[in-house]
């Protein structure tokens, strides 16, 4: 995802200037270490689940004051340092916003992405 790119259209959507006063972008990355041990990780094999990202995309859509929920996530194998998942939740207010960029990250993680890592 081209955050810039991605954020210019989304400006540009109707609606935007009449619903929007706040945007969180989440961006993660491969992490160079292991969070189970601290163990320097090498890549990261990634399986995404895009129904269900999907399905979370459209159900936290429609939290009161969110105006567009958008979501990448990589697949295949990724090295440290690379982008692994990308969200951008935009929304009226900040008290609208925060709660659902925290809640549905860690729905995306819990329930639509699982990595291997490959660790030294």
């Amino acid at each position: 995802m081209d955050i810039t790119q991605t954020i210019a259209r989304l400006k540009a959507e109707p609606g935007f200037t009449e619903n929007v006063g706040m945007m969180l972008i989440h961006n993660g990355v491969v992490r160079g270490w292991s969070r189970a041990d601290g163990r320097e990780v090498t890549a990261v094999e990634v399986k995404v689940d895009q129904n269900r990202i999907e399905a979370l995309r459209r159900e936290y859509e429609q939290k009161p004051g969110i105006f567009r929920v958008i979501i990448e996530a990589c697949e295949g194998r990724l090295q440290p340092g690379d982008d692994l998942l990308f969200m951008v939740v935009a929304g009226a207010l900040r008290e609208d916003v925060k709660p659902v960029l925290a809640e549905l990250l860690d729905r995306v993680k819990a329930e639509a992405v699982t990595k291997s890592e490959a660790v030294v």
